[in-house]
């Protein structure tokens, strides 16, 4: 599996004696191969343990000083794997790093939501946070020629850009890959973790969202459809959010009576997921939701890039109620950025009411001809 090298660069700089690296992210983006690479490049001794193993747990949950040091014995290094299956793994992180000399210390679990329920009071001021999504474009530009990405960007919007895809070579496998990802591996943190018995039921939300991409969504009517509670639908909507299926967005607004604010946009972190719950992996000109792929593509390419750059940035959408909108408002040091997102290069005037409410604002279009640079890519 492709590694790229910022990965490992960040580990270089964020894994430091008595701080703890927390790396997020969804099943098979990497998170494991990367460590084990990590471990390739390091001339200390190391000990990589799963929280899967029932005796590491033992140990890693026993909150004993004298337990967490035998365990550890002479290791340099401790990178712990699936730590969300560890009871209490903040608290006996932080028990090894203050009592335990120059240890480095790396946990990482595809399950953000009980990691970091368990590690963020114990751990306040002795970690370090990265999340790992699957690859962004400025990353494979690494082993891509220009030539290649845009011959490559169809596949990207239609298969998405896990590592084994953007690996493969035959599209028959790549479907394959993915639609055995959503049935095995997507729903098996919530189901592990949080009593949920039947996958059918987020499966059946996430269709749903697949069709609302760039579009207002109204949770209560995603309760209707499914027959649950508004409540339920949001419980749902946070956990595949907290396992980096799906992220949302809200309206921007400065309070103005005519901005909509209120119902927010969701997005999949991988197009190539999406197609799978909706089992579409026709080509482009087969579509008619091409506007939706590329703006999915564009706004999370963007977020990749933000999140990878540590660059700081709100991010939203913009509509009144009059209907004009903008799919992307970014706001930077004090300043406002819409962008409209299409497909096809065209001229596209800033709305009108964005113009006059927000004069100082910048407004540009993102299309399939000028959109690397805003995703990172250069060459």
């Amino acid at each position: 599996m492709y590694i790229p090298q910022k990965h490992l660069d960040n580990f270089n700089q964020y894994v430091i004696p008595g701080k703890v690296t927390i790396v997020y992210g969804a099943r098979r983006v990497g998170k494991t191969t990367l460590l084990k690479k990590y471990i390739e490049n390091q001339n200390q001794k190391a000990l990589f343990v799963n929280g899967d193993d029932i005796i590491v747990r033992q140990y890693l949950e026993s909150q004993s000083i004298q337990k967490l040091k035998d365990f550890i014995g002479n290791h340099l290094l401790l990178i712990i794997d699936e730590a969300q299956y560890i009871k209490q793994i903040g608290l006996n992180l932080k028990l090894i790093v203050d009592h335990i000399p120059d240890i480095k210390v790396i946990a990482s679990g595809s399950s953000f939501f009980d990691l970091a329920k368990d590690i963020g009071e114990p751990l306040t001021g002795r970690k370090y946070v990265l999340t790992l999504f699957p690859l962004a474009q400025l990353e494979i530009s690494q082993i891509e020629s220009a030539h290649e990405t845009n011959a490559n960007l169809e596949a990207r919007l239609i298969y998405g850009s896990y590592p084994e895809v953007v690996l493969m070579q035959d599209n028959r496998l790549r479907e394959e890959y993915l639609q055995d990802l959503v049935s095995s591996y997507l729903f098996k943190d919530i189901l592990a973790l949080e009593g949920i018995r039947h996958s059918n039921k987020l499966t059946a939300l996430l269709q749903l969202l697949a069709f609302q991409i760039g579009k207002d969504v109204s949770i209560n009517e995603l309760g209707v459809q499914l027959g649950m509670s508004k409540n339920t639908a949001e419980r749902y909507l946070n956990l595949l959010e907290q396992v980096f299926v799906i992220y949302k967005r809200f309206g921007f607004s400065r309070n103005l009576r005519k901005e909509i604010s209120k119902s927010p946009r969701f997005y999949f972190y991988d197009n190539g997921i999406r197609n799978a719950l909706i089992r579409n992996f026709n080509p482009l000109n087969l579509r008619n939701d091409r506007g939706a792929l590329w703006e999915n593509y564009i706004v999370t390419e963007r977020l990749k890039r933000q999140i990878y750059l540590r660059q700081k940035s709100g991010s939203y959408f913009w509509r009144t109620y009059d209907k004009q909108e903008i799919d992307l408002v970014e706001e930077r040091q004090g300043k406002l950025f819409g962008y409209e997102i299409k497909w096809k290069k065209g001229r596209i005037k800033a709305p009108a009411a964005w113009l006059s409410t927000y004069p100082e604002a910048q407004f540009d279009v993102i299309d399939n001809e000028n959109y690397r640079e805003f995703i990172g890519v250069s060459f």
